[in-house]
């Protein structure tokens, strides 16, 4: 029998000074029956990094064709795909070719940098891709704060990111390796 997702509940306080973003949004999150805690908080936390009124989670790892996040405008055009991890060229091109703006959130440390080496000189044809990396000690940080039912406040200014859940805080910088220049 298949596993199910296992749903987590997330009240999710942005406070970003650097797009003048203040709001708090209420998030019922799947975690796919593959997917890690740690995998899960990257997922919040590009969330937090890019939240805005029409951004809502997709379904990401159960799905092909879709994006962990995405953004659509009224008229269901796709104006911003998120997707976590190493995906392959063929994903980014892909993710290019169909919306305005795509971010890929990656992570794992040295493995991360050796898919960036092989991968980056293919992207550099997409004006809408921006590829940034979130080092290994901070994302095995967020996953300690993992649980079902979470209060998370994300703190941003000049980049600099704080996570808190309840007395833990989790401080990083996430690394722009690649940035889009078509405005969002």
């Amino acid at each position: 029998m298949a596993q199910k997702a296992t749903i987590y509940k997330a009240e999710l306080s942005v406070c970003d000074m650097d797009r003048h973003y203040y709001e708090t949004h209420k998030l019922t999150v799947a975690k796919h029956p593959s997917e890690t805690d740690e995998r899960l908080m990257v997922r919040v936390l590009a969330f937090a990094l890019n939240a805005q009124e029409q951004l809502e989670m997709a379904k990401g790892l159960s799905t092909d064709d879709e994006p962990d996040i995405w953004q659509k405008s009224l008229s269901d055009e796709l104006n911003l795909w998120v997707t976590l991890g190493l995906p392959t060229e063929k994903v980014v091109r892909q993710s290019c070719g169909k919306s305005n703006n795509v971010i890929v959130y990656c992570y794992g440390g040295r493995t991360a940098e050796t898919w960036w080496e092989k991968i980056k000189n293919c992207t550099t044809r997409f004006d809408n891709l921006q590829v940034t990396n979130l080092s290994l000690d901070a994302t095995s940080a967020l996953a300690e704060l993992a649980s079902r039912s979470m209060k998370i406040q994300v703190n941003i200014q000049d980049n600099d990111v704080m996570v808190s859940v309840d007395e833990h805080i989790v401080y990083l910088t996430p690394q722009n390796w690649k940035t889009s220049i078509v405005e969002g």
